[in-house]
Parts: structure tokens; sequence; C-alpha cells
């Protein structure tokens, strides 16, 4: 594998989207992208000058068909592999229009927490898994 240096993180908007039964939306990575075969939270690039927020939602929408009605945001994380520097801008997205579609032929899956494997997520994904059991294992207030 080739090391790429870069001087920033490629800053990636990721949503944890939320069903109703509390299931979260995870989809598998083409195997010709970075960390193929891997399941993710959806997401994407943040172009220049746009924000997280606004990324989120034009990336859910070309790949899911789903409109972000509301999102808050969860953690920043950043995380290098050998090969790439990312920042993940990870938000909840508890209300959305619209029923989540492959739009771009990739696998679809709604998964409780329970049923997150971490070692089937990029490594930079299991904080985020860690982050939502833990916050699910805190009392309501």
């Amino acid at each position: 594998m080739e090391r790429v240096l870069q001087d920033s993180p490629l800053h990636v908007a990721v949503g944890v989207i939320r069903g109703s039964d509390g299931r979260v939306l995870v989809a598998r990575r083409r195997h010709d992208q970075h960390q193929g075969g891997h399941w993710e939270f959806p997401g994407g690039k943040v172009e220049l000058g746009e924000s997280a927020a606004d990324a989120l939602s034009r990336e859910l929408w070309e790949e899911l068909g789903i409109e972000v009605v509301a999102a808050v945001p969860l953690m920043l994380l950043e995380h290098r592999y050998a090969d790439l520097w990312v920042q993940l801008d990870v938000w909840c997205v508890d209300e959305f229009r619209g029923q989540p579609q492959p739009r771009e032929g990739q696998p679809l899956e709604w998964r409780t927490l329970d049923a997150l494997d971490a070692t089937d997520f990029p490594v930079a994904n299991r904080a985020i898994i860690d982050r939502l059991r833990a916050q699910a294992r805190r009392p309501a207030e």
C-alpha cells in the first residue's frame, strides 16, 4: 500500500441515521473505494466552502434519496490510515423525509446497536459505535 502524505485531513460528513425503532442505517462500501467492503455510516466529503451540515444533507440526498429534517452533532474525530488522513464530522439524523434507497447500488441494512460488529467497519468508524453504545447505556434525563 502506498503511503500518501497530506497537509490536512479529508473532511467527511457522516450521518448516523436512526429509524423510529432505534435501529441505525449502515451501507457497505464498494470494493474499489478506500476501506472497500466494510460497512459504514453514510455520508461523504465536505466540499470547499460547504458546511458539514450542508454536506451531510447533500450526501444523504445523493446516496440515499432522503431529506434531512433534523440532525445534531455527535462527535468530531480524526484518524490516520497508512494511506489517508480523515476528519469525521459525525451527526445524528433523527428526522428525515423519504425512504432510504441505495442510489449508488450499495447494500443497506438497518441494525440495532448490538448488531454493529466494529470489526466490520473501518477503524475510524469504531469510535462512533462506541459513542452510540455509551449514549444508549446512559439513563434518560
